[in-house]
């Protein structure tokens, strides 16, 4: 980096005093929180097993988004079996979980469900020790469970083959970590005046630009952010994923970000997009809870059906949302049964109307929920306590 040159926010002779116009985020602040009360609301309305599917749903969406964000991807069942364990929720059949799994997963409860704990040095170092359980990002042994010491050279976020390699910022120096952290920690945990729903933005922006960790910087900056969007929600259960949100756009994440950090400090324009992402965040997340109750009017039709393990195995798959077309030959795959066995399952449903026939012929014939069996089984109001696993 130029010496000379102030290229960061970090390097402002004000720093950390970030600046923002609250009038002209009034719209965006105002539209999210209608679109958060909407939410509630509507959750407000089912019954307690609901509201636990739903947020189930949403955790899961965001642990293995917030890993994505990053490169990594997690195994999806693996994430929800971590999760109901944690939180205590039947799912029926339970698929392995490993120890990165888990960390993750013990990351973002303890930032939702814990969100009115104080932010500490010792509660971040635990979060970077469960993201990295064995010392090693990748092939590379990194310092875990304390503040980088740029041992390795500066942190930097590069891209780039080695020979041509960009810059797109560099962090402040580790000698002036334990400073800089101190007087964040101080302000997360003061009763300051910004909305709960702008401080969330700041955090992160404020966490990520330290950068004060080898590696993980970005999956704890969007869990602090959580932490405060969990105050603003009130409540210990979360029903949207921001950090999905923010992988579906996740180059205009990163843009957003470059440009903030080495713009003035006046970090309005990433507030705006912060709150307007937050906001798709809460409106996308009408969808899943659709899902939720689709699945929940489903099983209210046909619950007291009899059906063999396999079959509900497989009926909760397509109505979490299967990929592709579910075959015979893939239903005996996931099912571990015969072809045979597969296409007696599909047949005996086939004949109550739970599936119909797709498009395609022989084995690569496809299947799918029957007609009607999802729509309306009347209000959200009366979608009581449990669906069948």
């Amino acid at each position: 980096m130029p010496r000379g040159e102030k290229l960061y926010l970090w390097e402002e002779d004000d720093w950390p005093a970030l600046r923002y116009d609250l009038p002209a985020l009034a719209v965006q602040l105002a539209q999210t929180s209608h679109a958060q009360g909407l939410l509630l609301g509507r959750i407000a309305d089912v019954g307690m097993a609901l509201r636990e599917q739903a947020s189930l749903a949403a955790l899961t969406e965001d642990v293995v988004k917030t890993s994505e964000i990053e490169g990594e991807h997690l195994d999806v069942a693996s994430v929800r079996s971590s999760l109901a364990r944690h939180l205590g929720v039947e799912i029926g059949a339970v698929a392995p979980v490993d120890r990165h799994v888990e960390g993750v997963v013990e990351m973002v409860l303890d930032a939702t469900t814990h969100c009115r704990a104080p932010l500490t040095a010792k509660r971040l170092f635990g979060w970077h020790a469960a993201l990295f359980p064995t010392g090693f990002s990748g092939m590379t042994p990194i310092k875990v469970g304390g503040w980088r010491d740029d041992a390795t050279g500066p942190m930097q976020v590069v891209s780039g083959p080695d020979h041509r390699r960009k810059v797109h910022y560099e962090a402040p120096p580790a000698s002036r970590l334990r400073g800089e952290m101190s007087n964040f920690l101080r302000w997360a945990n003061a009763d300051t005046p910004e909305p709960v729903l702008i401080k969330a933005g700041l955090a992160h922006l404020w966490f990520v630009t330290l950068h004060p960790f080898d590696d993980g910087n970005g999956r704890i900056a969007r869990a602090v952010g959580d932490l405060f969007l969990a105050r603003a929600d009130g409540g210990r259960q979360r029903f949207y994923s921001h950090s999905a949100q923010i992988q579906r756009e996740r180059k205009d994440y990163y843009d957003v970000l470059e440009r903030t950090q080495k713009g003035s400090m006046d970090v309005t324009q990433w507030l705006g997009w912060f709150l307007a992402n937050l906001h798709r965040a809460v409106v996308s997340a009408q969808t899943t809870l659709d899902a939720v109750l689709a699945k929940a009017r489903f099983w209210q039709r046909w619950g007291d059906t009899p059906m063999n393990a396999r079959q509900v195995k497989l009926l909760n798959r397509l109505l979490d949302g299967f990929e592709g077309k579910l075959t015979s030959s893939k239903w005996a795959a996931i099912a571990k049964c015969s072809p045979d066995t597969a296409l007696r399952d599909i047949n005996e449903l086939v004949a109550l109307g739970v599936l119909r026939k797709g498009e395609g012929a022989g084995r690569s014939t496809g299947y799918g929920l029957g007609s009607g069996e999802v729509g309306n089984a009347g209000s959200e109001a009366s979608l009581r306590d449990g669906a069948r696993q």
